[in-house]
Parts: structure tokens; C-alpha cells; sequence
């Protein structure tokens, strides 16, 4: 008998929720993670009084009751909207596009006017893609065009895609963008799911919660002592890159990454809302958070003199630097089934999560395949 039943490499939502759950079926657990703190991405810094997401912006969404009941039970989740700004060449625009979009872009007032003009744009596109001899989108270039049509794509779409792929639109694959919703309703909700929040008191709580009489240890690199790691547990839980974890043996995946720039200010609220994203190409930063719109409402804004903004710049990504995005275009995802078939043969590791499966996840997808058993198929 080992010492524990789970060994969970990373305390991510996955990592939390996947101990969580096994404790209450009795089993012992121990979650290990490399960094000094737990929580993964959703890892929080208390700075000037302000909750500070290091890792970027998380909102909590969903329209699974199940999902929202079982967060909550842990923490209270505030009422937060997520209602971006994109600021191109000075001006503002609302997103998702909407109806507050299309009249600061034209002037327009009714559905019918912004139906019209985004149609017509459509069909220039569909004809202009047809005269380049394409049946079908060739790149994100095209494909974005025929969703939205130009004015769309060149204020709102390019420079912002540009700066967080690193390559020209016309030189990416255009399954990157499969839809873009379009809104004829004056609703700035970026979300459709019935709920949306961001815990009171930060991320932390949610995570503290959810390891709440487990075993834990930071600043613990499964990979400087593998085998002694391994030997601890019946089962081994993984939600790091895959590829690592069988020695990049056909070559590494590839991924984007990000870097931020915090920034402190002498006012109460900086920019009036919690992110607003730079879409001209001439501004390397991708957009900026002013992380106490997430927490602070009305007055409490006013309450704290101060404020704090991260700046987030997108990069290439290279081993040692901190993976986000998985670049999932056909070369990268071929790699992937090949670590696939490896993974599946491990008959005590459980992979899971977005660097394990290799694929961009919200939290509440993972919340919910994990309340319904998803991967005690490996075991």
C-alpha cells in the first residue's frame, strides 16, 4: 500500500476540483505544484487592497446550475458582467459586437441599418475570397471577413488577432476563428451563460476551499524527482504539458504565451471599466486590466485612492516560459494524438486539464466533466 491514493501534480482548477471530489469518496490525497503558491492560473495577489489576477483575467461562466451551486459552496461569487472595451486608434467600441457596436461605428440606430451594412460587407467578402480562387476560407483573414465583413475585422479583429498569434491574419488558419457572434440587441454582456462571476475575497478562497484538509506542497517540481514522486501514490493525477511528461519523445508542442506588466496609480479608477482591449496594431499591449472593477462596485471604487493595471503583452512561447494558449493548428494537433495514444496507455495517470489535453478550457467545462466522472475512465 502507498502512501496516498492520488498524487495530483498542479492545484489549477483541475487539480483543487479533482482532490476535492475524491476526498469526499475518502481517499487520500496529496497535491503537489512548482510554484510557490497554489491555485495555478487563478493564483491572486492582494495589492493596494485590490484582488490582482497575475495570470490574467478569470471570469467565472456557466449555465449549469450544478456547476454554479457547487463553486458557491465554497465561496460567494459576486455579480460581475463581463462587458469589455475595445479602444482602436483613440476611439471605443462596446463588445461583444452589438447593437452599441455597430452605432458607434455608423451611426446607426435600428437593427435594420446594421443588418444591411453588415450583409452587404459579407458578400464583398464571400465575392473577393471567390475572385482569390477560394471555395472556402484559405485563412482567418478570409474567414473573419465573411462573418463580419471589413469594417469589423479591420478595427475590431486584426491588429488585436495579429498581436496575440503573432503572425498576419492572412497567414492563420482560419478554424482559429469558427464564429464571431454578432448581436442586433443593445446587450454588452460578453457571456450568454445564465451565470457569471468572480469570487469575493479573489480566486484564492475559492482555491483554499476546495484543498480544505488536503495535503499540499509548493514549490515541488515533479519532474527534479520523478521517481520519487511516482512511487508515493497509487495514482498519479497529471495536468502538465503532456509532452513533458514522455520526454517530448516526437518533439515539443507548441503554445503562445503572455507577459504582464503591472502598473500602479495615484487615482481611483484609471479607465471605468475592468478590461479594455487594444486593437490597433501599433500598441504591443493586447489589452489592459484595472483589476478592482472585477471586485468593486459603485462607491468602493472611490473608497480606495488607488489602482492597479496590468498590461498584457503577448509572446512567443519557449521551454521554461509559461505555456497559455495551445496552437492547435494541424501540425500541433497531430503531434498531440501521438502523445495521445501514449496517455492512454498509462493505466494509474489520470491527464487532464488544458496543458495535459492540450486545448484551451473555461473553468466551468472542467468543473462540470469533473462532477460527472469524466476521467475515472483511465483508472
Amino acid at each position: 500500500m502507498k502512501e496516498y491514493d492520488y498524487l495530483i501534480i498542479g492545484s489549477g482548477i483541475f487539480g483543487a476540483v479533482f482532490a476535492c471530489l475524491k476526498k469526499r469518496e475518502g481517499k487520500k490525497c496529496l497535491v503537489i505544484d512548482k510554484r510557490p503558491h497554489l491555485g495555478g492560473n487563478l493564483y491572486c495577489e492582494r495589492i493596494e487592497g485590490i484582488d490582482v489576477h497575475k495570470y490574467g483575467p478569470h471570469i467565472f461562466h456557466t449555465s449549469s446550475k450544478k456547476v454554479w451551486d457547487f463553486v458557491n459552496s465554497f465561496v460567494e461569487f459576486n455579480r460581475f458582467t463581463n462587458s469589455p472595451l475595445a479602444r482602436y486608434k483613440g476611439e471605443l467600441y462596446n463588445l461583444p459586437f452589438n447593437m452599441n457596436t455597430f452605432r458607434q461605428m455608423w451611426g446607426i440606430r435600428t437593427p435594420e441599418e446594421a443588418s444591411a451594412i453588415i450583409e452587404r460587407q459579407k458578400e464583398e467578402a464571400v465575392s473577393a475570397m471567390k475572385e482569390a480562387g477560394h471555395s472556402t476560407p484559405a485563412n482567418l483573414e478570409e474567414q473573419a471577413k465573411i462573418l463580419v465583413g471589413q469594417d469589423i475585422f479591420e478595427k475590431l479583429i486584426k491588429g488585436y488577432t495579429e498581436k496575440q498569434w503573432g503572425r498576419k491574419c492572412s497567414q492563420l488558419p482560419p478554424f482559429i476563428i469558427r464564429r464571431l457572434p454578432v448581436r442586433l440587441t443593445y446587450d454588452n454582456n460578453y457571456f450568454n451563460d445564465k451565470y457569471q462571476g468572480i469570487p469575493v475575497g479573489g480566486y484564492n478562497r475559492l482555491i483554499e476551499g476546495l484543498l480544505e484538509g488536503i495535503e499540499t506542497r509548493t514549490g515541488a517540481d515533479f519532474f527534479e524527482d520523478r521517481e520519487y514522486w511516482s512511487g508515493l501514490a497509487e495514482t498519479m493525477v497529471f495536468t502538465g504539458q503532456i509532452d513533458e511528461f514522455f520526454d517530448c519523445r516526437f518533439g515539443r508542442l507548441l503554445y503562445r504565451s503572455l507577459v504582464f506588466e503591472e502598473e500602479i496609480w495615484d487615482c481611483p479608477n484609471l479607465q471605468g471599466n475592468a478590461v479594455v482591449n487594444y486593437t490597433d496594431i501599433e500598441i504591443p499591449y493586447t489589452r489592459i486590466i484595472e483589476h478592482k472593477h472585477f471586485g468593486m462596485t459603485g462607491q468602493e471604487v472611490y473608497n480606495n485612492p488607488k489602482t492597479v493595471i496590468s498590461k498584457e503583452f503577448p509572446s512567443e512561447w519557449t521551454p521554461g516560459v509559461e505555456p497559455y494558449y495551445p496552437v492547435n493548428d494541424e501540425a500541433n494537433d497531430r503531434l498531440y494524438s501521438q502523445y495521445k495514444v501514449l496517455a492512454d496507455r498509462e493505466k494509474n495517470v489520470i491527464f487532464g486539464g488544458r496543458l495535459a489535453e492540450y486545448r484551451y478550457y473555461d473553468m466551468a467545462p472542467i468543473v462540470e466533466r469533473l462532477l460527472d466522472g469524466k476521467y475515472d475512465r483511465n483508472i
